[in-house]
């Protein structure tokens, strides 16, 4: 007998969760999509007269203690918030945040600003990424977006205020700065145009979410912390499926870890201003999966090594070999998590050579073995996060 899937969200999420539920079509399972948007006694008829086996859809206000109230089981893929009988899935906001400061630490900033919504996600987000700078000595000078509107995620929005404007002219320069999620970040990188701010050289944004709509048509075009989106909507088929089954609802929430940060051109990839110092580094991401050596890049770029790994502890505290294993280390994480590689071919691809020796590497840089941050990372059996949060979730649009 066939299941039936009713999936009431907003355009946005159908299109983020769909690549992950279609594989469940063939294990006689029958979607029915559903605008999220529609009139809320409109919506509830359409859900009834669908006779779902189970619900997935995205948390809303109003909209999801209706859908809740229908008692049919539910699974909702963007909430902290538990509710009776039904499963919680979201991305971990916090360490949304810590990505995007790692990021600019890396890049060499000094400077941190980050613009945000007053809503439970955002501040989240915000407080990972001071938490990570502030370990480190460094403020963020932050900016809250008031409300806006009507306006939903994928709309491009208004002209920026006076106040957003100001703020930008005030910050100290160059600066990375975090914008909670991606339409932020376009609202930031408008802003800065407007303002004559050279973007990526003065101001460098990142966002999260990484929506390539908004992203790749943002300008200049948006960097943007990754959320797993298939892996999310992986999650809430696979709890979709135990649902029918009978299975009981895990009483915290499941959070799903962030990827990494995809490079487009509002960031750089280093603020120093030593130009000899920013060649190294666009060298040894240039070349790093491929079986170079600091020698060999000292040589073909006639520069002393002694005055380099000088340069590279008293400006970035670490040295060039230390360096181009962190590099190699970020492009195996995200073979890991958006491939099914074996480690044999994920060694290969970012410079490691072997596995044996990937694999030694990678524990001492991530603190797990290159399988366990796989299985981590998709929510795998051992994987899955359960958080303690219990806060309503926000809109986040």
């Amino acid at each position: 007998m066939i299941s039936r899937i009713v999936v009431a969200t907003s355009d946005v999420f159908v299109r983020r969760l769909t690549p992950a539920l279609a594989s469940f079509v063939r294990d006689e399972r029958e979607f029915r999509i559903l605008d999220i948007h529609r009139p809320l006694p409109e919506l509830r008829d359409l859900i009834r007269k669908s006779r779902p086996s189970v619900i997935i859809t995205e948390w809303w206000p109003r909209v999801t203690d209706m859908i809740v109230k229908l008692g049919c089981p539910t699974v909702i893929a963007d909430t902290d918030t538990i509710f009776p009988g039904c499963v919680s899935i979201n991305v971990d906001d916090h360490k949304v945040g810590e990505v995007a400061a790692e990021f600019f630490l890396n890049a060499g900033y000094r400077n941190f600003g980050c613009m945000y919504l007053e809503s439970p996600y955002a501040l989240e987000r915000l407080r990972g990424f001071r938490g990570v700078l502030a370990k480190r000595g460094f403020q963020v000078q932050a900016f809250k977006q008031g409300e806006l509107g009507k306006l939903r995620y994928m709309e491009s929005w208004s002209r920026p205020g006076d106040a957003l404007r100001a703020w930008l002219r005030s910050l100290d320069k160059p600066i990375g700065i975090f914008a909670a999620h991606d339409p932020l970040g376009r609202m930031l990188c408008g802003a800065a145009v407007e303002e004559g701010l050279q973007l990526p050289e003065q101001i460098a944004v990142v966002g999260a979410n990484n929506d390539e709509l908004v992203c790749g048509l943002c300008y200049p075009p948006l960097s943007s912390v990754a959320i797993p989106w298939h892996r999310i909507g992986a999650l809430a088929g696979k709890w979709a499926q135990l649902l029918i089954e009978g299975a009981a609802a895990p009483k915290s929430p499941l959070h799903v870890s962030p990827g990494p940060v995809v490079i487009r051109q509002s960031t750089t990839l280093s603020a120093i201003n030593d130009p000899e110092l920013r060649r190294i580094l666009q060298y040894l991401r240039d070349h790093h999966r491929g079986a170079m050596s600091i020698q060999t890049m000292c040589k073909e770029l006639r520069v002393s090594r002694r005055g380099i790994e000088r340069k590279f502890s008293t400006q970035l505290g670490s040295s060039p070999l230390a360096m181009l294993r962190r590099i190699r280390t970020e492009t195996a994480s995200r073979l890991l998590i958006d491939t099914d590689l074996p480690m044999a071919q994920i060694a290969e691809r970012s410079g490691f050579g072997d596995a044996e020796q990937f694999s030694v590497s990678f524990r001492k840089q991530s603190g797990m073995s290159p399988s366990a941050f796989r299985r981590s990372a998709r929510n795998k059996p051992g994987g899955e996060i359960l958080s303690r949060k219990s806060a309503a979730t926000p809109w986040r649009y």
